[in-house]
């Protein structure tokens, strides 16, 4: 927290999702505690033992596609070796009692990013980007269509050991489920409420507010500034068509979404002529948290509108994102026990060092 912030003690509601709540307290960032070094990054480009590096498919399980199909690739799909669903088995739901199991069927395959071993996202030219977030939306298309049983397929990327990562090696996971998940189910319901009251995409009315809403809120006592709101305060990004914004309610310190800022609700509506400028915004916005956090350790995921039986229409009210979730710190008792998470740094701030970084154009 700077000397000149004033500190901030506050639960924020998630506008998406008011069940969920951060408990903002930029204080407890000055609580003392043992600082580590962050685990350095395996920056090589090629590992002689990695299953993932070139020139080593024979020890990965089968390839399932690979980016160019002829020649040196650059993507490649590959099955993953410890599933945590799959077809090998199929077997019906159990209900017995209160208690309920529905059959772990689904796909789960491993896109290894790029040739290079220990490459992180900003480093990747545009155009491998793009090329890789087609990968996803070609991939995510294919298991949809290759079973009818198939409710949500996640993509989602876990960089560095802080973030669950088990391999050095720059790879994304897709997961084809037959559940929707459940933070999923209630973005897309909330959402849909939303929708249905104010006639409106909830996402598109933050985007707006991010780009034109301006407030003073004083005390109404003593006409004190409690809170100065400005325009474009929460933008870290923006291109042609995305924008970066760190949330109000940010659950990680550094947390930033990327949306389309025209609405659109499916990804894999997202045609090749928007790709480009959606790995532009992706890498610049990568880049800025890498040189604030130094070395961030991160997940990332990409919510979409589910395909579910029903056949509901979700498509004017649900927007399609992309989640950035830097870890820096481990979840205490505290978040653990009230589902509260807790932050450290106001979103403001963080949102201003961020757009503080000045990047090559």
């Amino acid at each position: 927290m700077d000397s000149g912030e004033q500190a901030i003690r506050e639960i924020r509601i998630n506008p998406i999702v008011p069940a969920e709540s951060v408990l903002v307290a930029t204080a407890r960032g000055m609580r003392p505690r043992k600082d580590e070094e962050p685990a350095p990054r395996d920056a090589r480009k090629h590992v002689d033992t990695c299953p993932f590096c070139r020139g080593n498919e024979d020890k990965t399980p089968p390839q399932i596609a690979a980016c160019p199909a002829e020649g040196e690739w650059q993507i490649r799909i590959v099955e993953n070796l410890f599933p945590v669903l799959g077809d090998d088995r199929s077997m019906p739901g159990l209900v017995f009692g209160m208690q309920q199991a529905v059959d772990g069927y689904g796909r789960h395959e491993v896109v290894i990013d790029h040739s290079s071993h220990g490459i992180a996202i900003h480093e990747m030219e545009v155009e491998h980007i793009a090329t890789l977030f087609g990968t996803y939306r070609d991939q995510m298309q294919r298991l949809y269509e290759s079973d009818e049983r198939i409710r949500y397929v996640l993509v989602f990327k876990n960089f560095g050991p802080a973030a669950g990562a088990s391999m050095a090696h720059t790879h994304s996971q897709i997961i084809a489920m037959p559940v929707v998940p459940q933070n999923v189910h209630d973005e897309v319901q909330n959402s849909r409420h939303y929708y249905e009251k104010n006639h409106r995409c909830i996402f598109c009315s933050m985007i707006d507010e991010a780009l034109t809403f301006e407030t003073t809120i004083y005390e109404r006592d003593t006409g004190r500034v409690v809170r100065r709101i400005n325009v474009g305060q929460y933008v870290v990004e923006r291109s042609k068509h995305f924008i970066a914004i760190k949330p109000f309610a940010s659950r990680y310190e550094w947390e930033v979404h990327i949306l389309p800022m025209d609405h659109q609700s499916d990804f894999m509506q997202t045609g090749d002529d928007k790709l480009t400028d959606l790995a532009w915004i992706m890498q610049r916005t990568m880049a800025r948290l890498d040189a604030v956090i130094g070395g961030a350790q991160y997940n990332y995921f990409l919510p979409t509108r589910p395909h579910t039986p029903d056949r509901q229409d979700n498509s004017a009210s649900y927007h399609w994102h992309i989640e950035i979730c830097p870890r820096t710190s481990i979840p205490t008792g505290f978040e653990l026990g009230s589902g509260l998470f807790v932050n450290t740094i106001s979103p403001e701030q963080a949102a201003k060092r961020l757009r503080e970084i000045v990047l090559k154009d």
